[in-house]
């Protein structure tokens, strides 16, 4: 590759959940085989925010939650030996629309089965459901690691 070549990038969504885990490692192993980036991109809203369902966080839940979440998260996949370039992004966001966006112009997208709000094992979830159908690339979907089918 010549280095004036910006390198392929994998975005992964990371949202906390066994599935997102999973999903970050498929992404390392993935970006290792291709000489690739991960960008792992996780995406908060304020409760406020919120449709019905209601976030994944705790009321007054703020930026600076979301930043030590998501450092603990990238610490817990990979401990302290990360395999090739991770990218962490934090972005303010509904979710799906924030990883379609970090699709354009990335390899791949790599996502979790489901998040922290999954109704059942069988069900995709909704961010994955909306990644796979507007993406700007191709999507993976990773279930998590003793995930029966």
């Amino acid at each position: 590759m010549d280095r004036s070549e910006a390198a392929p990038r994998i975005v992964v969504g990371v949202d906390g959940s066994a599935s997102s885990q999973e999903a970050l490692r498929w992404a390392a192993r993935q970006a290792e085989l291709i000489s690739g980036v991960v960008e792992a991109v996780c995406a908060w809203e304020a409760p406020s925010e919120s449709g019905w369902a209601g976030p994944a966080t705790e009321p007054g839940f703020d930026l600076e939650q979301a930043r030590r979440g998501f450092t603990e998260e990238i610490r817990t996949v990979f401990r302290d030996d990360k395999p090739v370039e991770v990218r962490e992004m934090l972005v303010r966001g509904d979710p799906s629309e924030v990883l379609v966006r970090a699709s354009e112009g990335a390899e791949l997208l790599v996502v979790g089965s489901r998040g922290r709000g999954g109704f059942g094992r069988a069900m995709l979830g909704s961010v994955s459901q909306r990644c796979a159908q507007h993406a700007a690339c191709p999507v993976v979907v990773v279930r998590p690691a003793g995930d029966e089918k």
